[in-house]
């Protein structure tokens, strides 16, 4: 009794402190929010992601560190409050508030009626057309948030809370990732935009090394790559190298287009010389899409080759039977992948009659 009698003692005090000081945090920070709204909207967003975010770390950190009952009771309403405050400041009340706030006098626009919820998620997967997506007046953000001629800092900037959210889902994430990496796959891809390693193959952090380029192409004279697969074969270790292009690369598309392309010339010959390789194949095919499609393919399957005509990866598999080559198309219409099936022995075969580099 008397033990417990001493931990109470000793807890009471560590909540009440917590309360004392998250109060006074929030207090502080919707005071400075209040007064960014009546001036600036983008201001206060801006105070809005960096105070009351990192508020709801320190009051998960508080949960976490005081496992006595007593301090729960004392921390969890203030959590809850906290994150209905969050929920607020970023949902679609704020948005209402500020609009009416800026523009006191013009009619409401749809943007201040129903402002979706910005989704980080989907923004990223859905397709975009033309050089560069336009965003109406009717569309999130509000015009108050869009960047123009007048402020040309770019939208996308550091978000703290991001960084909260995700320690508030695993508090032990950032310290994994500080830990160091070992992934198992090395993926060469395209640079094109639309194509993101991760959100396309469903590998986390830490899962693959990443190496993009303009069309997904192994040259050897590029030090660039050649330093990639160096490190991941050598270094990292992976299991597995995949080659992925995709379906409507523009890269592709200008190698096939008989013009001067200045300094991309050079590079855009290796996609060339993959078409004469398979010229007869090629200009059988009639249906201008189908061909360009093909030739995507067999400048994968040529990549994919090139990978495995360097010393690193012939050696690496010679002595540990990995890592194996993999290569894969993606296509925007559907949203698959689909797999060339590249016989990885096979093709190790076929090519060390004069590519043999397995003795170091």
């Amino acid at each position: 009794m008397s033990e417990e009698i001493q931990s109470a003692a000793t807890v009471i005090p560590q909540a009440l402190m917590y309360t004392i000081l998250i109060n006074g945090t929030l207090a502080f920070a919707m005071a400075v929010v209040f007064l960014f709204c009546l001036t600036d909207l983008e201001a206060a967003a801006a105070a809005t992601e960096t105070m009351f975010y990192p508020c709801l770390y320190v009051l998960q950190t508080a949960v976490n560190s005081t496992k006595d009952a007593v301090a729960m009771a004392g921390i969890i309403p203030i959590l809850a409050a906290a994150s209905s405050i969050g929920a607020t400041c970023s949902g679609a009340g704020w948005v209402t508030v500020l609009c009416s706030l800026h523009a006191p006098n013009e009619p409401s626009t749809p943007a201040c009626k129903t402002p979706p919820s910005p989704n980080i998620a989907s923004v990223a997967a859905t397709p975009t057309t033309g050089s560069a997506a336009t965003t109406s007046p009717a569309t999130w953000p509000p015009r108050h948030l869009q960047v123009s001629a007048a402020d040309p800092r770019p939208r996308v900037r550091p978000q703290p809370r991001l960084a909260a959210e995700q320690k508030l889902k695993d508090p032990e994430f950032f310290t994994k990732l500080s830990a160091g990496q070992s992934p198992e796959y090395l993926w060469i891809g395209c640079s094109d935009s639309r194509i993101p390693a991760e959100q396309i193959s469903g590998l986390g952090p830490g899962e693959a090394f990443i190496h993009r380029n303009i069309a997904n192409l192994v040259v050897n004279t590029d030090l660039n790559v050649m330093s990639v697969i160096e490190y991941a074969v050598c270094h990292l270790h992976v299991k597995h190298i995949i080659v992925c292009g995709h379906y409507g690369c523009g890269g592709v598309k200008a190698a096939m287009t008989p013009k001067d392309l200045g300094l991309l010339n050079p590079w855009l010959r290796n996609i060339r010389d993959v078409y004469r390789l398979h010229e007869k194949e090629l200009d059988s095919i009639k249906d201008e899409a189908a061909r360009y499609n093909r030739l995507v393919e067999l400048s994968v399957t040529e990549q994919c080759r090139n990978v495995i005509k360097t010393a690193a990866v012939q050696q690496s598999y010679a002595k540990n039977q990995y890592p194996v080559v993999h290569g894969w198309v993606f296509g925007f219409q559907d949203g698959l992948i689909k797999d060339l099936k590249i016989n990885h022995k096979e093709m190790l075969e076929s090519i060390q009659k004069i590519y043999n580099l397995t003795e170091g």
